[in-house]
């Protein structure tokens, strides 16, 4: 069984609601063991809400649709639905009754408008609404099962909860689906996927997919199996597969972020880790200690902004700030050996760039940065051109320098 999600809403497309409900039920299909395999926006206008409903019936068994529901002029599911099962709006005088109970029990006279939420389409079925006034639709359009309901969050949820979710779960019974995650850093999502080729292939089981965000990718495992230990299986296998192709690159699996692992690492091995920020302002040090349990490898961390602070705090001299600049390799690695000297630790790294959007030349260009770090008998400095936003910018290189930390304490 496959799904399909349509959002219905012109504040979806304008950009001033952002469509949580598709999320959610991604996620709750997933739990289904169910894949949803497009999803799709579409405005207030019945003729495009026909023509998603027909595309999305095309990709899928099922089409869960939020939004529309309401009582305004612009709200046109259940016009839309009609047209595309070619029937007619019928009235039902038990749904008008109970809508107008809800305002009653709430102290308030319902308006006129809300008449309109006690239409179907003839042959559909109401779906209950404990939490609002808009009834949910289940219809069925050949062997394609569709289920609308409204877009506020809350009722859309509970009713999903109470009233789909059990009959989705029953009619997939026979199929389980297993996603595992593979985190990688240290490469670009467009070197992994040469490396691994094949293994990406479309129509694949397992389907293998992968999703980059500020220098870490994320390979995601999905596959499906008449039964959770075959599908797990599948899984594993192919992970496996994917560890001996990338190597060091990988660092954790689901959810764990760099810092955890960096974390685990250090404590692991009784380190230590202070931090000199520039450019970064303190980013860094705020990963690291996102991380419970940090204090027990990290020690302090310095935001040398200022060519001054560099100089009080750290102790790089004023001439090599001079002569190589601020943002330099030199200036890079005097941070990271005084911020070792000074709290004492096994690790040192230090950030020092141009985030932007101004300061830029052309011998150091924006998002120019150099991450150094300073060990017992190592002192190593990388450059990296990041280019822009300025967010962008502070993010991959505070990532950057944890990744450098662990291949470091990896060997």
């Amino acid at each position: 069984m496959k799904v399909s999600i349509v959002s219905i809403g012109n504040e979806l497309l304008s950009g001033r609601t952002v469509d949580t409900n598709a999320a959610w039920l991604a996620a709750e299909m997933l739990a289904l063991n169910t894949p949803v395999v497009s999803g799709y926006i579409v405005g207030d206008e019945v003729e495009r809400i026909v023509r998603t409903l027909r595309a999305a019936c095309e990709d899928a068994d099922v089409v869960l649709v939020t939004g529309g529901l309401g009582p305004t002029e612009d709200d046109l599911t259940r016009e839309a639905l009609a047209a595309l099962l070619g029937v007619q709006l019928v009235f039902h005088q038990d749904l008008l009754d109970r809508i107008a109970g809800f305002f009653t029990a709430l102290g308030r006279t319902m308006a006129a408008t809300n008449r309109r939420q006690a239409y179907l389409p003839a042959g559909a079925q109401a779906l209950h609404n404990s939490v609002g006034t808009a009834p949910g639709i289940a219809a069925q359009r050949e062997h394609r099962r569709i289920f609308a309901m409204p877009g506020v969050p809350s009722e859309m949820q509970r009713m999903f909860t109470d009233g789909i979710k059990p009959t989705l779960k029953a009619l997939n019974a026979g199929q389980h689906i297993v996603v595992r995650k593979l985190q990688c850093c240290g490469t670009g999502e467009s070197n992994i996927a040469q490396v691994v080729g094949p293994l990406m292939a479309r129509g694949r089981n397992p389907l293998i997919n992968s999703t980059a965000s500020q220098g870490v990718v994320t390979m995601h495992i999905i596959a499906t199996a008449p039964s959770e230990g075959e599908a797990l299986g599948m899984a594993r296998s192919d992970e496996q597969l994917l560890r001996e192709m990338l190597g060091p690159a990988v660092f954790g699996v689901e959810d764990q972020t760099l810092a955890e692992v960096v974390g685990g690492m250090l404590a692991a091995r009784g380190m230590t880790l202070a931090t000199a920020e520039s450019c970064t302002g303190g980013l860094l040090a705020k990963l690291i200690t996102d991380v419970p349990g940090a204090s027990r490898y990290f020690l302090q961390s310095w935001v040398t902004y200022s060519n001054q602070a560099k100089t009080a705090l750290l102790g790089v001299p004023t001439a090599l700030i001079a002569e190589h600049g601020a943002v330099s390799q030199q200036v890079a690695e005097a941070m990271a050996l005084g911020a070792r000297k000074a709290a004492a630790a096994d690790y040192a790294i230090a950030i020092t760039g141009i985030a932007g959007p101004d300061g830029g030349s052309s011998e150091k260009p924006l998002g120019l940065v150099y991450i150094a770090l300073a060990a017992n008998d190592r002192l190593y400095c990388r450059r990296c051109e990041f280019g822009q936003p300025r967010a962008a910018v502070r993010l991959r290189a505070a990532t950057t320098a944890l990744d450098i930390l662990r291949q470091e304490l990896a060997g």
